[in-house]
């Protein structure tokens, strides 16, 4: 299978790049929105390449990269009741909610905010674009993943 790019949304006073870089991988708890809790469960795979986007921050946007570092998994804090992401439904037989684990790869020297986002061209398809989307995981192609890595690296 193909190498797949993905672009995940965390709030970076609950969770950001630099807490990533401190240690190293990290479960990507939390995932409440059945479409991207299938992306991780279906479709992300080990290797796979992510951009670590800040979210609800101003400005916000992509502070650098991470992969996919594990296979699928129940996440555990559906089963936790003094967690604000228990699921009185979820079951250990039957798990609704599932994550990866993520491990640091890089942050980038330019930071580049959603501003700067909507002003390349070649990035104008991008699903963070597009109005109304709100996912918290997000498909990237390929030539979007490689140009914004560029203009986080200053090129």
């Amino acid at each position: 299978m193909a190498k797949k790019y993905w672009l995940m949304k965390s709030e970076p006073d609950e969770f950001s790049i630099h807490d990533l870089k401190k240690v190293k991988v990290e479960a990507w708890t939390g995932v409440r929105n059945y479409q991207a809790r299938n992306f991780m469960r279906d479709e992300m795979k080990v290797g796979d390449e992510i951009l670590f986007y800040h979210s609800n921050t101003k400005p916000p946007g992509i502070a650098g990269t991470m992969t996919v570092a594990s296979e699928p998994y129940p996440d555990p804090l559906q089963f936790k009741k003094s967690s604000k992401y228990f699921d009185e439904k979820a079951t250990k037989e039957k798990p609704r909610w599932f994550l990866i684990d993520v491990k640091f790869q890089s942050v980038f020297q330019n930071y580049i905010s959603l501003d700067q986002l909507k002003e390349e061209t070649k990035l104008s398809e991008m699903k963070i674009l597009q109005k109304g989307n709100r996912l918290s995981i997000t498909p990237v192609k390929s030539t979007e993943f490689k140009h914004i890595c560029k203009l986080g690296a200053g090129k």
